[in-house]
């Protein structure tokens, strides 16, 4: 295949990542006004988010290995055509339940789009300096989705509908699905026998899903209440399902003796951290511009820029940092960042204003996301093999997205109860709102911060700079931060 139509295929490739991640921002500025549209309750609004998180993690693996074995180009196909349906189905919606089980569909499309885009990429692109430079490109795809995301959420909201921002996935589906068949390569592994791991992507998805919705409703019905604890069990015995499917499946969606390795381990439970944190301040962050400041769909998305454009400027520094020192030191730098930012979002009063309460955060979590990202990416290679690099990338995105989901469900039960016992106390409503999304900052500061203490706790230096020779980073010899 000639270098011309390598990055052509990989244009096809790098617009279906793109709208991947969009669809994981771009709803959140617009939650406000779908919940008042769709009628949908406080405690019910966070599953338009947390419906496409958990399925998109959920099956993250399992899209992966379908594609590796079936044909990575028709697998791709297959997730485009899913996830454009359940986009135009999302922007159809007229019922609350309607759009959950579609953004869940969509997660679905999502988690099959994704590890077969990128495994195509690995394979049109000989390991080296092309290799690199493709996979730079795809990673600053990744950040100015998330940003585009903002943006667009706002300017679709504003000025033409909120269920634009599902719409807008289906001409660029369409067009993805057209070009794909004539220019990107189809390739899959030489196997004489197919093994999936459907049961193990089924009891950790439902696993999850039963957790998420039992926190969810709670404060609803009581921690006590029986209909609380069964499903809670029964959360709780689906996942042990899926840790004793994981050790007797042939091929298992998680191999559980990857974990053996401390640093490898600890990166994906600072992945799943860093979600927890991260993703669930966005979502509070965007109610509270909305329902307590009074902010546009529009603004509340300009205002996000604050801390994407700090995680884009400062990337490149944070690559220097872990290439030319410790890059155990950069991830808790990060995650103390993200933790402190958040915290000192949590303090933001009522009648609040940008330059003076929120950009501060704003800058010091964008700054956060930058130095975390990196080295957790890179301390998910520790102890892995070449060839099993894309098992490790797609263990870390899937923590990243469980995370996410996990900690928004977390916090939105912590804002709903804080809500009803500061209005049980006489606070007016917007007092008793902004009283809630405080405390919700204030568990994912919590949640932030942990991930200092894991980083310390788990990562292991020589196992690290193993994971840096793997990704193509070698270690100077003059370290100039200092080491653990």
């Amino acid at each position: 295949m000639s270098q011309v139509h390598r990055w052509r295929a990989f244009a096809v490739l790098a617009v279906s990542f793109f709208m991947t991640i969009v669809d994981l921002t771009i709803v959140n500025v617009a939650l406000p006004t779908i919940g008042a549209k769709l009628h949908f309750s406080e405690s019910n609004l966070q599953w338009v988010v947390t419906a496409y998180g958990v399925s998109f993690g959920g099956f993250l693996l399992l899209g992966g290995r379908a594609a590796d074995l079936l044909g990575r180009r028709r697998v791709l196909m297959v997730g485009l055509s899913v996830f454009t349906a359940a986009s135009l189905a999302c922007g159809l919606a007229t019922t609350d339940s309607f759009l959950i089980a579609m953004r869940g569909i969509q997660g679905l499309g999502a988690a099959i789009v994704l590890p077969a885009a990128l495994s195509i990429v690995m394979n049109m692109f000989e390991e080296g300096a092309e290799r690199n430079k493709a996979l730079g490109i795809w990673g600053g795809i990744g950040a100015a989705g998330a940003t585009f995301g903002l943006i667009a959420g706002g300017l679709l909201t504003r000025y033409v509908g909120w269920e634009y921002i599902f719409v807008l996935n289906v001409p660029i589906g369409v067009a993805a699905l057209l070009l794909a068949p004539r220019m990107v390569p189809e390739s899959k592994l030489d196997a004489v026998r197919r093994r999936y791991d459907p049961f193990g992507a089924l009891t950790v998805t439902g696993g999850l899903l039963l957790l998420v919705y039992s926190i969810s409703r709670a404060p609803q019905v009581g921690w006590s209440a029986a209909s609380t604890v069964l499903l809670l069990t029964s959360s709780t015995l689906l996942l042990v399902a899926f840790l004793v499917i994981e050790t007797r499946v042939e091929q298992p969606l998680m191999p559980l003796g990857t974990f053996r390795r401390k640093t490898l381990a600890g990166a994906n439970a600072v992945g799943l951290l860093l979600g927890g944190s991260f993703f669930a301040f966005i979502f509070i962050g965007t109610l509270y511009m909305q329902q307590v400041l009074g902010y546009s769909a529009l603004k509340t998305g300009v205002a996000w820029l604050a801390a994407s454009l700090t995680s884009v400027a400062l990337a490149g520094v944070s690559q220097l940092l872990v290439t030319r020192g410790s890059a155990k030191l950069v991830m808790a730098l990060g995650m103390a960042l993200i933790g402190g930012g958040v915290l000192w979002a949590s303090q933001v009063p009522v009648h609040g204003h940008f330059w003076h309460d929120l950009a501060g955060p704003f800058f010091v979590t964008g700054a956060g996301t930058a130095f975390a990202f990196i080295p957790v990416s890179i301390a998910a290679l520790a102890g892995i093999k070449e060839h099993e690099a894309g098992l490790a990338s797609g263990l870390l995105n899937t923590a990243q997205q469980l995370g996410g989901a996990v900690g928004v469900a977390i916090a939105s039960t912590i804002i709903s109860t804080q809500v009803k016992s500061l209005e049980g106390r006489g606070h007016d409503p917007v007092s008793a709102l902004n009283g809630g999304l405080g405390w919700g900052m204030a568990i994912c500061a919590a949640i932030g911060l942990s991930g200092v203490l894991v980083t310390f706790g788990l990562v292991r230096k020589n196992e690290l700079d193993d994971a840096m020779a793997l990704a193509g980073l070698a270690k100077p010899e003059k370290v100039l931060v200092a080491a653990d």
